[in-house]
């Protein structure tokens, strides 16, 4: 397993997750592009964008977001953990904050309703 310029528990959580989701490196095509954007000459003169496409699925994921080419290869790789777990059915943080985001809206909403209804009460035709 590659190691990238992170700290030793990103790579540990990479490769964790990529074990479980059973991505393998050889599944893996990858090709280095020159990035756009802030970062002046040395974004014009080397490839740091990364394009990942896992050939099993046919993700495709392009990382352009720092301008080292190791910690985008992590993120690349990140990102595609990230969609293949959501396409296996697997909860992912974003369901989970999908679903908190929910609850709060229907526990809001129930309020303001009460709310509502107890102003409502007051308020009597004479």
């Amino acid at each position: 397993m590659l190691t990238f310029a992170v700290s030793e528990e990103k790579n540990k959580w990479l490769r964790e997750h990529m074990d479980t989701l059973g991505i393998l490196e050889k599944d893996i095509e990858e090709k280095f592009i020159r990035s756009s954007g802030h970062g002046g000459q040395n974004v014009n003169k080397t490839a740091t964008c990364v394009y990942l496409k896992h050939l099993p699925t046919g993700i495709e994921v392009k990382c352009m977001k720092d301008r080292s080419q190791s910690i985008n290869r992590f993120l690349a790789r990140r990102e595609l953990v990230k969609r293949i777990e959501g396409l296996s059915g697997l909860t992912t943080t974003n369901d989970i904050k999908r679903e908190k985001i929910r609850r709060q809206k229907a526990r809001s909403r129930k309020r303001a309703r009460i709310k509502k209804d107890s102003g409502q009460a007051g308020m009597t035709k004479e």
